[in-house]
């Protein structure tokens, strides 16, 4: 029971009190002095009563403080929700969940009898971090020209599934690979050199084979945006320019 409700009950007790004692009021003195009594009391409860009232007049109030500000909160974590951006910045580090989706080419030239092939080197490979916002906006109009934020970091994208498929097979054994990966594999150990020793990188023609995206004079223009973010820099030698990850 309340504070409220139970102050509401002594008076109600209370002035039953008073009224059966009016009833008696015309009887003997002693009865009248009880009366007064029993009046003061009443006094005293609705002096009570109206100090509740005050209480829970101000608990109200900071109850509809409370529920506007919780209803700010939700509306801000709705729009949160519905504006999620399509990149998100992560760190990098060893994954708990399963593995990437793999394009066609990359699936084309996974070993024939994967099943039976243990993985030897089980160390995340290294991916390029997604472009922020801040870092966007720092970058020179001439640079970005028509490319948007998505469109940078879909990019991004692009080139880690290229680094990620290049590697996946660079790791393995050349037996246990098929004619196509075997091929790929000497192709990527031609193209290592002192440079780029426990670094990772890629090149324009890993680009073409793992992914959709055109290397064309567009794609040269995000790289020199990613350059310029400090996500890449070129390492050229031996006619390939190979775009090592920062």
């Amino acid at each position: 029971m309340s504070e409220l409700e139970d102050v509401s009950h002594h008076i109600h007790d209370r002035i039953s009190s008073i009224h059966r004692m009016l009833d008696l009021s015309m009887a003997e003195l002693p009865q009248r002095k009880k009366l007064g009594q029993e009046f003061v009391a009443v006094e005293k409860l609705l002096e009570e009563f109206e100090r509740c009232v005050g209480r829970q007049k101000e608990q109200l109030k900071q109850l509809k403080e409370l529920e506007e500000t919780f209803q700010k909160d939700l509306e801000d974590v709705q729009h949160l929700k519905e504006n999620i951006p399509a990149h998100m910045p992560r760190k990098r580090g060893p994954s708990n969940g399963g593995e990437p989706v793999l394009t066609q080419k990359e699936a084309d030239v996974q070993p024939a009898q994967s099943e039976n092939v243990k993985k030897t080197n089980k160390s995340v490979i290294r991916e390029i971090e997604v472009i922020t916002m801040p870092e966007y906006e720092r970058i020179p109009p001439y640079m970005k020209g028509r490319v948007s934020y998505h469109q940078l970091n879909a990019a991004v994208q692009s080139i880690n599934t290229a680094v990620t498929a290049k590697y996946k097979i660079f790791r393995q054994s050349a037996k246990t690979l098929n004619n196509q990966a075997r091929k790929l594999h000497q192709r990527f150990k031609d193209q290592e050199t002192k440079g780029t020793k426990g670094q990772y990188f890629g090149v324009e023609d890993d680009i073409r084979e793992f992914t959709q995206m055109k290397a064309d004079k567009r794609f040269q223009g995000i790289l020199n945006m990613l350059r310029h973010c400090q996500r890449l820099r070129e390492l050229r030698g031996g006619g390939i320019t190979r775009y090592m990850l920062l």
